[in-house]
């Protein structure tokens, strides 16, 4: 009989505790301990309560930290004789997910410990979980709602997103990996065809088994919903819903959710009529859902808002885009080579203008289309050479809504596969050569050995290609098709995916190693979740590729910046311990959000600098006149404070105590790109001076540094302010001349360059590790800092992805750090920037919202 080892020291019988464990979920630790020791007497009963407790505290000390401060700590973790986990983690156990598994077990038991204590006789419980596109969030919710099963939930309602498509998809996962492996305990209320329809039998009857736990998978769709509730909102629903447990899971919870007139009114009636319910929203996009105002009866997370980790392997932003270190750093990385410009002038060829084009558009099969399908075979016969040849592979074709546009390219891509099939049983055709150059070159470009693999050669692919391009199939997925996308374990599928909003969101597309993506899109989470190339890449990793267009990979660039600022906010608020209703104001106040313009066009856009460190990307290396204006900018910044006391600490010049007034006039005559509303320099100059007019002032006083570049560094000198500074080197990524992207200016270290620790010091701290330096420290907790950056006029670089600044004139970056934390005392009202993507081209997405939410019945 196993032991347990209990803070007492005294050893704790593991059958035991299993049932006190149990008597404890229902009635309470305390109750159980005084229950126990009639039978066990009191020094056994106690070391069980206090092992009851230990566990309960190791839960609720898991990291990723929630934010929900407040919250009850009641959750041990599941129990050893779990029904409904036990069961699924085998599952895991046996899959894809086994190497994810104490991890998926670790993040699932962090938000299931933050719900309310069930034994509660009502609760109201709305909490958001934060994941990243194609990460697993359906792994994460699903092992919720097992664990939450095993606390006696009777009642799950999925709400899968807004398509046929990804309801279906989610329903059959949830019958083969939960239903199929306890028959006996879950009572189906929706299958794979067909939405919610209403049973037979009345809520009372068809809940009334206690051991059962019921399930539906619902889309987000008016009519179904209505009928969920219609069904339910009766005398015998009500009366079945007053004392059960109901868990409710909103996938994308940023869509359709929020702020709409149809969907959003009947999710919270759902809540209305359930007393004892918990509702998680999971999206990788949360901007809408903190735009949600916290003081109404809505769906704001009020009682927590949690980060899933980045899941080990994970395809993200970060590692096709890069990081956030400047160029001239050793740990800067601008991403791998995977993206692949489509020239503007093709996108009129493969994408109709507007809804009228849209009958008659014609696609052309462009040299950019060609060489992605041509890649997307060569990978897959790559993949099967590696032994893979039983995985799904995907290439998916995304350009435009109109279900005519998917139409009208399927004749020619099957035209392409049956001539290149054709082709290949040619020796003599010129396409062996062109697949042969195609390989040679886009394998170079990411190495297989990085993920310690030795490149094939083509003559070691080659015998592939024929079985390959034979086998695909050609799949139109939208709302209307007939022939969808359906990946079977047993039957691996080679397909190229054509499609809309269907493929768009949510839905999972096995084995993506291509994709040709010209689509516009209105709003930035709206181009995130597009993002289907972000996932798992197991044995394939040099593989995948993306087509887009320049303007469409530059936005994505900036995402990364915009998510690693939402998720690091989330982090650090959570660790202050702050509730999600004390942060509302902190969160949705980021500079960087007034860019998302879907956050609800009717509300007012606030702003606040406190604890933002920002600092300018994008420059005009062209403008000669432009960059002058900056100089001279500097040059009399430098030159007023010239006498102030300064310091250096080996790459920086400190000049302490400079004035506000001397600050606002410099920002007032330094020139920013316009594609940077984050650095509004009038909002700026605005919040410094509420901040110095308020009680108790600050930013009366700055910090200015002029980082320079390191002596071994070719680049120029740069005179200002009457002495000569070390330029440092930012080379720019691809992209227009007009508009120099350098990606990132800042090191994260410069946060504390005026608080007195040497280098080392600043670059073992992260950024939450600064902020809060700064914030605790008397020489920065009321005063800002202003970084100047020379930046050398050539700026080149050896780096693959980078290419000289080339600049007329030398160019200064500017740095800038605020303290203190946001609320409604320093927040200002701005006017929210709406980033219009659908400039890309000249495509109006707002004209084929006839796929929103899709026809109400599967296809």
């Amino acid at each position: 009989m196993s032991k347990l080892k209990g803070n007492d020291a005294m050893a704790v019988d593991t059958d035991s505790f299993e049932i006190f464990a149990t008597f404890a979920r229902q009635y309470g630790v305390d109750v159980a301990i005084v229950r126990f020791t009639s039978m066990l007497g009191v020094d056994a009963a106690t070391a069980l309560g206090q092992h009851y407790r230990d566990r309960v505290a190791a839960v609720q000390n898991l990291d990723p930290p929630i934010l929900s401060a407040g919250g009850e700590a009641w959750y041990p973790g599941p129990s050893a004789e779990a029904i409904y986990w036990n069961p699924l983690r085998t599952v895991f156990a046996k899959g894809k997910e086994r190497v994810a598994l104490p991890s998926i077990d670790h993040a699932s038991s962090v938000v299931v410990a933050h719900t309310p204590d069930p034994r509660r006789p009502a609760f109201d419980s709305k909490g958001l979980v934060v994941g990243y596109v194609q990460s697993g969030k359906t792994t994460n919710f699903m092992s919720v709602v097992a664990k939450l099963a095993d606390e006696e939930y009777r009642l799950v309602i999925i709400l899968a997103g807004v398509h046929n498509g990804l309801r279906k998809q989610t329903q059959q996962r949830l019958e083969e990996q939960l239903h199929a492996q306890n028959p006996t305990r879950w009572l189906l209320l929706t299958g794979a065809v067909g939405d919610f329809q209403q049973p037979p039998n009345p809520p009372v009857t068809v809940f009334s088994d206690p051991t059962k736990t019921a399930l539906a998978i619902v889309k987000k769709n008016a009519t179904v919903l209505t009928r969920l509730i219609k069904w339910l909102d009766t005398v015998s629903g009500r009366k079945a819903l007053e004392d059960m447990r109901v868990l409710i899971i909103d996938d994308e919870a940023d869509q359709a959710s929020v702020a709409t007139a149809s969907i959003n009114p009947k999710i919270r009636k759902l809540l209305d009529i359930t007393p004892r319910h918990t509702y998680i929203g999971y999206t990788a996009t949360p901007f809408a859902n903190v735009f949600i105002d916290p003081t109404s009866d809505d769906l704001y997370p009020k009682s927590f808002i949690l980060n899933l980790p980045t899941p080990n392997g994970y395809f993200g932003p970060e590692r096709i885009f890069g990081n956030d270190l400047p160029s001239d750093d050793p740990a800067s990385d601008d991403g791998f080579d995977m993206i692949r410009v489509v020239p503007d002038a093709d996108v009129p060829m493969l994408r109709p203008v507007n809804r009228a084009a849209a009958q008659n558009f014609r696609p052309v099969i462009t040299a950019d289309l060609r060489r992605a399908i041509l890649w997307f075979w060569l990978a897959t016969a790559a993949r099967h050479a590696r032994g893979d040849a039983t995985a799904h592979s995907t290439m998916l074709i995304h350009t435009a809504i109109p279900v005519a546009t998917h139409q009208a390219f399927k004749a020619p891509v099957t035209a392409v596969r049956n001539e290149l099939l054709d082709e290949l049983s040619d020796p003599t055709s010129a396409v062996h050569a062109e697949l042969r150059d195609l390989w040679d070159d886009e394998s170079a470009k990411v190495p297989a050995e990085t993920w310690d693999r030795v490149q094939e050669t083509y003559d070691q692919i080659a015998p592939y290609l024929a079985t390959v391009v034979e086998s695909t199939r050609v799949i139109l997925d939208n709302s209307y098709s007939q022939e969808r996308l359906v990946y079977e374990d047993d039957k691996p599928l080679v397909a190229i995916a054509i499609g809309g909003n269907t493929l768009s969101r949510g839905l999972t597309l096995e084995g993506l190693v291509v994709s040709f993506f010209v689509r516009s899109a209105s709003t930035y989470d709206t181009l995130m979740q597009m993002g289907r190339w972000f996932g798992y890449r197991h044995g394939y990793e040099d593989l995948p590729r993306i087509w887009m267009t320049a303007d469409l990979r530059d936005f994505y660039r900036h995402l990364v910046a915009v998510e690693r600022e939402m998720r690091d906010d989330i982090d650090h608020y959570q660790r202050q311990n702050l509730t999600p209703l004390e942060v509302a104001v902190r969160v949705k106040t980021h500079p960087f959000l007034r860019i998302t313009a879907k956050m609800g066009a009717a509300q007012p856009a606030y702003v606040s600098f406190a604890g933002r460190r920002l600092y300018t990307r994008y420059f005009r290396p062209d403008d000669a006149g432009w960059l002058d204006q900056n100089l001279r900018a500097a040059d009399r910044l430098l030159s007023a404070i010239s006498d102030n006391d300064q310091e250096t600490n080996g790459y920086a010049t400190l000049f302490r105590d400079v004035t506000w007034s001397t600050v606002r006039q410099f920002l007032g005559s330094y020139q920013v790109h316009d594609d940077s509303p984050d650095m509004d320099r009038r909002l700026m100059n605005d919040y410094i001076e509420r901040q110095v007019s308020d009680t108790p002032a600050s930013l009366e006083k700055w910090s200015v540094a002029v980082v320079e570049g390191p002596p071994s560094s070719p680049s120029e000198r740069v005179e200002l302010g009457g002495r000569e500074w070390k330029s440092v080197i930012r080379a720019r990524l691809d992209g227009e001349r007009s508009k120099a992207d350098i990606k990132t200016l800042m090191n994260p270290r410069d946060r504390g360059i005026d608080l007195g620790r040497t280098l080392s010091e600043l670059d073992a701290m992260n950024e939450q590790q600064l902020r809060e330096l700064r914030d605790g420290t008397p020489l920065g907790k009321n005063r800002g800092l202003l970084v100047i950056y020379p930046i050398d006029r050539v700026s080149d670089s050896t780096r693959a992805l980078r290419h000289p600044l080339a600049a007329a004139r030398p160019v200064i970056g500017l740095g800038i750090v605020f303290p203190g934390e946001p609320a409604t005392r320093n927040q200002l009202a701005a006017q929210k920037v709406a980033v219009d993507l659908t400039g890309v081209i000249t495509e109006d997405p707002a004209a084929y919202e006839d796929d929103l939410e899709g026809p109400e019945m599967d296809v």
